[in-house]
């Protein structure tokens, strides 16, 4: 496998860090086209635990960010510190609630946001070699903080956090959920998956979307 992409997570379960079906249609669409990955998570506490049946926070109980997603990699993870981007050719990050809890605070604070330190710092190798960036779901809602204004981006078309991502200086694109958004100038490329998802079915058509479009970003 001649490609390699880096997949960042940011723990395991919706409501509380990577949307589980989004990441794994990502390491399966890149697996189908012989891709090679890698998984990487903070290694920080998540911002709250919810119990998935309830929706209820469970405030007794502390988790962190790392530890939770090695469940979704099968135990293959590294602490997001150790990501090096001339390791990879692109980098991709799923969606869920932990994108908007333990990778930035937007959650919290809405367009007044600041994403995690780690993060910002991993993507910057990224984004300065032009190397393609996907996001999914509510994560590309950080991309204005990540990389700077004037990026075109898609959550799919909740006016709310369009507006957060148009008063932080991104551009918003509205977009059904088997479609993606390409900002070809700053090779970023979004999807809406589960913002928009009422079926696995429809997640997979725009991420292996996003993903076929990351692979031929690649060899340009």
């Amino acid at each position: 496998m001649s490609k390699q992409v880096a997949v960042i997570l940011s723990g395991c379960g919706v409501q509380d860090g990577s949307e589980i079906y989004e990441a794994t249609l990502t390491l399966l669409r890149l697996d189908q086209l012989g891709i090679g990955y890698r998984c990487f998570a903070p290694d920080i506490d998540q911002h709250d635990v919810i119990d998935h049946r309830s929706g209820e926070a469970r405030d007794e109980e502390r988790r962190n960010v790392l530890v939770e997603s090695a469940r979704l990699a099968r135990g293959d993870v590294a602490a997001l510190e150790e990501l090096e981007a001339d390791e990879f050719d692109a980098v991709i990050l799923p969606g869920g609630f932990g994108a908007a809890k333990n990778l930035s605070t937007f959650a919290e604070d809405g367009a007044d946001m600041v994403v995690q330190t780690g993060l910002q710092e991993a993507l910057a190798g990224f984004y300065e070699d032009r190397k393609p960036i996907g996001l999914m779901c509510i994560a590309p809602v950080m991309v204005p903080r990540l990389l700077g204004p004037g990026i075109a981006v898609t959550i799919g078309h909740d006016p709310g956090v369009a507006g957060a991502i148009s008063a932080m200086g991104g551009l918003h694109r509205s977009c059904g959920v088997e479609d993606i958004v390409v900002d070809f100038e700053n090779r970023v490329v979004t999807t809406p998956a589960y913002m928009l998802a009422t079926r696995i079915g429809e997640a997979a058509t725009g991420i292996f979307k996003l993903v076929d479009r990351i692979d031929e970003l690649m060899d340009l």
